[in-house]
């Protein structure tokens, strides 16, 4: 058992040092999760405070110890998707439009328009998958599900963002 799940474990028992040291341990990825669907420096903060408490208040609920951080990610994606719906706007990442390439045929406003235009579940992959630099077995484990079905998602959430585009006149290349 590994340092990290024996500080879980102390956690799920009410061990408010070890909850800390693991929120310690994990800021940073909360920060850029947050940071990558929010755009914001100020909100990602917010954000990473209100999933501290609703982590703290849920601490039991967790059942592996070695799946804590994928937890922990999770409920940062669902604040910040709760947060975005409330704003009605769309996450857009500087990332993603690199890693497609030809980005240049595009004006910001048309990729905005795409991925608003992309259902919230393709969004969570693209964030996940681009931003995070996680791969498919950990992308899964965070949501719940096989690998083949998330590669499947990946696939057709680029293809929804190429389509998108491709049908605003332009020529990107997935």
């Amino acid at each position: 058992m590994s340092a990290g799940e024996q500080l879980v474990k102390d956690a799920i028992k009410g061990d408010d040092a070890a909850f800390l040291q693991l929120i310690q341990l994990y800021k940073i990825d909360l920060y850029k999760t947050a940071l990558s669907f929010l755009r914001n420096e100020e909100e990602a903060l917010e954000a990473i405070q209100e999933v501290t408490y609703r982590a703290y208040k849920n601490m039991k609920s967790v059942k592996d110890a070695a799946y804590f951080k994928t937890w922990l990610i999770r409920i940062m994606m669902n604040y910040c998707n709760d947060q975005l719906k409330k704003k009605k706007r769309v996450v857009l990442n500087d990332e993603l439009l690199n890693l497609q390439g030809n980005s240049e045929n595009h004006t910001e406003m048309e990729l905005k328009d795409a991925m608003l235009g992309l259902d919230e579940r393709s969004r969570e992959i693209l964030t996940l998958k681009y931003f995070q630099d996680m791969k498919i077995k950990d992308i899964a484990a965070t949501l719940q599900c096989p690998e083949g079905t998330v590669k499947t998602w990946l696939n057709k959430a680029l293809k929804a963002l190429r389509d998108k585009l491709e049908g605003n006149g332009g020529d990107l290349h997935v």
